[in-house]
């Protein structure tokens, strides 16, 4: 299934900025979320088709999110790459243990997450 619709969750109005200017480049089309527990609402509610996932977040971090999201029936089909400040190899294991199917590091390198969100759809 080809990717069209991306949730970009981040606390940061900046990251959030940034990400959707450069996925719309891309015809992409995105929804925002600045928090973990809106990112979970919204991937029930408004079904993207891939989830873009900060992990330090103020109320519950990336990593619960992003399990939280592939667990859960009605979104587990949804893929997650987790786009984080976070870059030391453990935080990658623990974010793929946690069900995210990539790992970006900020500031993310765009030729590099449109070459994996292509690699998804």
């Amino acid at each position: 299934m080809p990717i069209r619709k991306i949730l970009i969750v981040d606390d940061s109005a900046t990251n959030r900025h940034v990400l959707s200017e450069m996925l719309a480049r891309h015809g992409y089309r995105c929804i925002l979320a600045e928090s973990a527990k809106e990112a979970i609402e919204k991937a029930k509610s408004e079904r993207p088709d891939l989830v873009l996932m900060d992990v330090v977040m103020p109320d519950m971090d990336g990593f619960q999110a992003t399990r939280a999201i592939t667990r859960d029936e009605a979104t587990k089909h949804i893929p997650v790459i987790l786009c984080t400040s976070k870059n030391q190899q453990t935080d990658r294991i623990w974010g793929l243990r946690q069900g995210a199917k990539n790992y970006l590091t900020k500031p993310v390198d765009e030729k590099d997450l449109i070459t994996k969100i292509t690699a998804l759809g």
